[in-house]
């Protein structure tokens, strides 16, 4: 029987406007840093442990994210985190 001992998820999250919208650099640039601080506020208030590892503002105004984040509440995925 197998059974999973700790999970953990790696992603690679890009935030960007559509371009159609028209949007210039800098508010695509505001708009996007504000998702991504919308989502780290979803992550905290579901409690699920997280490590974001590296954020990089691209030169069209888009955010590209890595985070590490646990899988599953119940298992311990403290080897994962530093």
């Amino acid at each position: 029987m197998k059974r999973v001992k700790a999970a953990c998820i790696l992603q690679t999250l890009v935030f960007s406007q559509k371009p159609e919208m028209g949007y210039n650099k800098e508010t695509a640039l505001r708009m996007n840093l504000e998702e991504v601080n919308h989502y780290k506020a979803t992550l905290e208030k579901t409690k699920t442990r997280y490590e974001i590892t590296d954020t990089v503002q691209q030169e069209d105004g888009s955010v590209l994210v890595r985070v590490r984040k646990q899988y599953n509440g119940k298992i311990d995925v403290s080897e994962y985190f530093g």
